[in-house]
């Protein structure tokens, strides 16, 4: 809410919230970090879940963008797009793989570290 933006605020907490709740989220990655990882996928709602990380990375970047006066749209985008990217196909993928599922589709918070990082002088 640092730039007046108090309604579009509220409507993407309130989608954030049903699509975390519907997809079992929370539920998930607490079981999928205790090792319980067969059960994380059982108990996830996959069409809630694939929603999620699109969503999540266009929410931070959308208050990341409006935060800055000056910053440049189609380049910061990218490095959110791509944070994104690596949710989705770790949502889709990450059960084939040995290590904790949803520890793969979490990947998508280094691109946008990276990106705030490199964008942050603008």
């Amino acid at each position: 809410m640092y730039n007046g933006q108090f309604f579009k605020g509220i409507v993407f907490l309130i989608i954030e919230h049903f699509d975390n709740v519907f997809g079992n989220i929370n539920k998930a990655i607490y079981l999928d970090f205790n090792g319980l990882t067969r059960q994380a996928v059982s108990t996830t709602n996959f069409e809630y879940m694939l929603f999620y990380p699109g969503f999540y990375t266009f929410v931070v970047w959308d208050a990341w963008y409006h935060a800055k006066e000056s910053a440049d749209k189609k380049k910061t985008a990218i490095p959110f797009l791509i944070g994104g990217f690596i949710g989705e196909i770790g949502a889709i993928y990450g059960n084939r793989l040995p290590i904790p599922t949803l520890f793969i589709g979490l990947l998508m918070i280094i691109p946008m570290c990276f990106g705030m990082i490199l964008f942050r002088e603008q």
